[in-house]
């Protein structure tokens, strides 16, 4: 795509992004247009530095940067991810039963219902206790053992909706190639009554597949009486499209749940990625995570620019980071359910729009992707929140609020959502000098008390955390990061850049077999893998 720094709108922007007024000049005027509502989650954008016309101009950029265009491609299965070839059709996988979408020959809303109706049906079986061990045990705990998103996705969600889950089953999830990841997780297990999700599209994955052979010989161990094979079957189902591989492994090919070539791994939690989920929170609950992706997305695929929440959204994020030139934005949820959706965002973020090379093959000019980073308040206030307020960078912030508590505690939900907007105003407003010194602070402790203010904040108020109201937030955040990538004339959907690590280390695993490989490398690598050799064969 085209380089963005040449329309109208961007010139018009940079020469705005200039001489904006900071945002206590700008408060309080009517900003009432900043302020929208996506069903019941009302997002304020009356905290952002924008004015009536920047909000305008970047209606423009849109425009001209075609991304409601680019977004109905997006939709129709056009092959958007072009360095792979692909479609992507994570929306797809939220479509209703009644929907029609064919894509290369294949009716894709037949295709998701199959697979989803099959979840139901082991989900339903795990949680009822039809599902048996090798011994006749009932399941009493499922591991799920994927990394990136085969991981974060459900694990967020199970995080975030534990209020929702079967309280007879304890759900676990093994990412890390790091022993103490899985060992950690094998002790709080009984082989007899462990279901292992082992979610690989290609089954082949480096880190998923050694802890899986890990938790395969941990079950193997208990039951050295009988072949293992009908044990597999019994303990271990897998998440992929390679059904050769699975059946290798000894996987019966009916436990295993397809997913597709246009579903990015960070865009997957609600296709059979979501397993762990389903079986947590039961295939209804699972269906309305659905209804709420799908209900942002109507938002998204339908509304114009003044009542289309994720365009706005996208927009602004372009804003900060462009022509205000902030690189970092805090995501701040006062919800302790929702303590794993920073880390689930830094990977929607980070891997879809970190690039440096448009989607036409030339090098950017500008800016792309922030730093997305955070952690649930109010113990963020306690730890970071001095650089948010008093640090030399500038961070925008998402304070991601829910109103009703799950649990009844006193006054404790009306004291966290006071921190909340309290630093929601502190963060905008701060506090200059001649405020400080007037609430009566010794001179000498003026400046540093003095709060520079000037922050961006989003309010996303949520009415209350349950399945439909998470599906809506994570298709706000998909739709946001889709908004940036058609902006910058990137492509979204790729991660090349995960690809050439994954290579090196696969040469310097076959230089610890073989030291004499170390002599290929670098001289700092190879003094590394040395002293690692010397380090592990000391032990």
């Amino acid at each position: 795509m085209s380089d963005p720094t040449l329309t109208p709108a961007w010139q018009t922007l940079t020469l705005a992004g200039a001489s904006i007024a900071p945002i206590r000049e700008l408060i309080d005027q009517n900003r009432s247009e900043f302020r929208s509502n996506l069903g019941e989650i009302e997002v304020d954008f009356t905290r952002q530095r924008i004015d009536a016309s920047v909000w305008n101009t970047l209606k423009e950029l849109v425009v001209e940067r075609k991304v409601a265009d680019r977004r109905d491609q997006m939709c129709a299965g056009v092959h958007v991810n072009q360095t792979e070839d692909r479609a992507v059709l994570h929306s797809a996988l939220r479509l209703p039963r009644d929907s029609q979408l064919v894509v290369d020959g294949v009716d894709i809303v037949e295709a998701v219902h199959s697979v989803l109706e099959r979840m139901s049906v082991l989900a339903e079986r795990v949680r009822n206790g039809d599902w048996r061990g090798f011994t006749g045990k009932r399941i009493e705990s499922v591991v799920n053992i994927g990394i990136g998103g085969s991981d974060l996705g459900p694990a967020m969600a199970h995080q975030a909706l534990r209020a929702f889950t079967q309280p007879n089953i304890a759900f676990f999830f093994v990412s890390n190639v790091d022993p103490a990841d899985l060992v950690e997780t094998l002790k709080r297990c009984n082989p007899e009554t462990t279901l292992f999700i082992i979610a690989s599209k290609t089954f082949t994955t480096a880190e998923t597949m050694s802890n899986a052979q890990q938790a395969r010989d941990w079950v193997h161990k208990a039951v050295t009486s009988q072949d293992l094979e009908p044990v597999v079957s019994r303990h271990f189902v897998a998440l992929s499209t390679n059904e050769r591989e699975v059946s290798n492994f000894g996987i019966d090919a009916a436990n295993m749940f397809e997913f597709w070539d246009w579903v990015g791994g960070r865009y997957s939690m609600e296709s059979a990625i979501g397993l762990s989920t389903m079986i947590a929170i039961g295939p209804r609950q699972f269906g309305e995570l659905l209804n709420g992706f799908r209900q942002a997305d109507v938002n998204f695929q339908n509304e114009p620019w003044e009542t289309n929440i994720a365009m706005q959204m996208g927009a602004l994020a372009v804003w900060n980071r462009d022509f205000l030139g902030i690189n970092t934005t805090a995501v701040l949820p006062y919800a302790q359910y929702l303590e794993r959706f920073p880390a689930y965002l830094q990977q929607l973020t980070m891997e879809s729009n970190g690039k440096n090379v448009r989607s036409d093959g030339e090098s950017v000019s500008y800016d792309t992707g922030a730093i997305y980073w955070g952690e649930a308040g109010t113990n963020g206030q306690h730890s970071f929140y001095q650089l948010l307020h008093q640090g030399t960078n500038t961070v925008s912030c998402d304070i991601i609020v829910v109103a009703r508590a799950r649990h009844d505690l006193g006054d404790q939900q009306d004291m966290l959502v006071a921190n909340a907007l309290a630093q929601a105003s502190v963060l905008s407003l701060g506090m200059d000098a001649s405020e400080v010194a007037d609430s009566g602070v010794p001179a000498e402790l003026v400046p540093h008390k003095v709060m520079p203010g000037n922050r961006p904040v989003t309010v996303i108020m949520c009415p209350e955390l349950n399945p439909f109201v998470l599906g809506m937030l994570v298709a706000l955040y998909e739709n946001c990061v889709f908004v940036q990538g058609a902006i910058w004339g990137i492509n979204s959907f790729d991660q090349w850049g995960v690809e050439l690590g994954k290579q090196v280390a696969m040469g310097i695993s076959e230089a610890f077999e073989l030291p004499s490989l170390a002599a290929n490398f670098d001289q700092s690598t190879a003094a590394s893998i040395n002293r690692y050799l010397n380090l592990r064969d000391q032990g």
